[in-house]
Order: structure tokens, then C-alpha cells, then sequence
């Protein structure tokens, strides 16, 4: 007979502490009254505020820690701003020439973070530099024709972007099967291996953010982060031409033939 009882009572116990559980697990509800009608109340979960830490370039990150180099990069990153750089101009380049420089990098294993070089290069300016370099990669002569390209009177295919692109790709391949980091391939790129070397050897460093190196080629890859960062996220950097901004998207969505 007591047996009969504690069963009822056993199950009934179960229940509630069951009832007891889901009640704080399940997630509650929260409401508002407004004119007599229950309105939910919408939490919006807010993006993490933007960091330095977040910065990269061909995924190799910057030191965390040092102010020099943080102070540098928020420097650099304030000077390619809208206000600073009006982008609108990088943008449309971005678009006519990422189709056809993308699917290069990707047949010679190098990593997409480089079609920003050309705009650093020569989306800024335009022309053939002081010391003779020329073109979408800013080639000089003899390092040109070294990659397969044809420089002479009648013709310079520094200026063909295919061509140029290909020849860029052989020798930054090159720089990486000498230096095994691609910050210090760029930085390479600017500057040339011989002296990359010898600043490497003489410093005892291969941390091309630790290193101390001429202005133009100590700023450089800080330069490929902020073109990286105003295109990859240009709302948060001040750009509102929405066109320019829908071609610059449809870019990165084509394939050259």
C-alpha cells in the first residue's frame, strides 16, 4: 500500500524538479507595454570595436605590445583615411585591375594580400619613377626583361598588367624561397634582396616590424595594410560612394579569362 503512494509522489517530484530546470534554461522573453499591446523588446548584438590586433598582411600579424610599431600603424591607417587619400579613385582601380591580377597570385601559390602592391605602387601615382622604375609593379628595366618582359623603344610591357603581373609573381616567388616571410618579401620588393639581406644579417632580425630600415621601405607594409584596410572595410574609413563601392564588391567576384 505505501508502495502504491510513494510512486505517485516519486514521479510528481520528478516533474517538478524537471520544470525546475527548463525554467532556468529556457530564455526569457522580455516584453514592454505600449498601447495596451506587448511589444518585444530586440537586444542587438553589438560588432567588437576595430583594433590594431586585427590588422595583418598575408597573415602575418603585427607585434602586439609595442608602441612604436602600433603608433606607427595608426598613423600610417589615418593618412590613407577618405578625408586624407579620397579613395574613390583606388576603388574603380581596384575593380578593373583585381579581376585580372587575383586568379595570377593564385597559380603561383602567393598570397591574394599582394594586388594591393600595384595599388601602393602606382595606383597612387602614375608615371615612371625618378630612378626609372615604370609600370603597374613599378619594374625597372633590367629587373623587367630578368622576368620575361619586353622593354625597348617600341614596346614596354611594364604597362600590361597580365604580362607585368606575371613577371611580379616569378620574382616575389623568388624573394620568398629567400627570405620565408612575406612581409619581409615586400619589404624585399621595395628596397631589393641585396640590402634586405644585409640588414637582416647586420640587425640580427628577421622581424620586419622590428627591424630598422630606410623611411620609404620601413613604411611600406604599413602602407599594404592601410590599402588592405580601406578596401576590405571602407565604411568604417570614411567612404560613401556606394557605386564605386558595388564595383569594387564585384571585383573580387570576377575571373579573368
Amino acid at each position: 500500500m505505501l508502495k502504491k503512494h510513494i510512486i505517485p509522489y516519486t514521479v510528481i517530484l520528478s516533474l517538478l524538479v524537471m520544470a525546475k530546470v527548463f525554467a532556468y534554461t529556457l530564455p526569457e522573453e522580455k516584453t514592454s507595454q505600449k498601447n495596451n499591446n506587448l511589444t518585444p523588446i530586440v537586444t542587438t548584438v553589438e560588432e567588437p570595436a576595430f583594433t590594431i590586433a586585427q590588422l595583418d598582411f598575408a597573415e602575418e600579424t603585427l607585434p602586439l605590445g609595442d608602441k612604436r610599431i602600433t603608433g606607427k600603424m595608426k598613423k600610417t591607417l589615418a593618412s590613407y583615411g577618405y578625408q586624407k587619400l579620397q579613395t574613390n579613385r583606388l576603388h574603380r582601380k581596384a575593380a578593373e585591375w583585381f579581376p585580372i591580377i587575383e586568379p595570377i597570385l593564385a597559380a603561383y601559390g602567393i598570397p591574394n594580400d599582394f594586388k594591393y602592391m600595384p595599388l601602393v605602387e602606382s595606383g597612387l601615382q602614375s608615371g615612371t619613377s625618378p630612378k626609372g622604375a615604370a609600370g603597374f609593379w613599378q619594374f625597372m628595366p633590367g629587373t623587367a626583361r630578368m622576368y620575361g618582359l619586353k622593354v625597348n623603344s617600341k614596346m614596354d610591357e611594364r604597362k600590361n598588367l597580365r604580362k607585368s603581373t606575371i613577371a611580379a609573381c616569378k620574382y616575389i616567388k623568388e624573394l620568398y624561397g629567400i627570405f620565408d616571410s612575406w612581409t619581409l618579401v615586400a619589404a624585399a620588393y621595395n628596397v631589393g634582396d641585396v640590402h634586405m639581406k644585409r640588414q637582416i644579417n647586420k640587425q640580427n632580425q628577421d622581424n620586419y616590424f622590428k627591424m630598422k630600415l630606410n623611411r620609404e621601405t620601413g613604411g611600406y607594409v604599413y602602407k599594404l595594410i592601410s590599402m588592405k584596410e580601406i578596401l576590405e572595410n571602407p565604411t568604417r574609413n570614411g567612404y560613401k560612394n556606394q557605386k564605386a563601392l558595388i564595383a569594387y564588391a564585384g571585383a573580387n567576384t570576377v575571373t579573368a579569362e
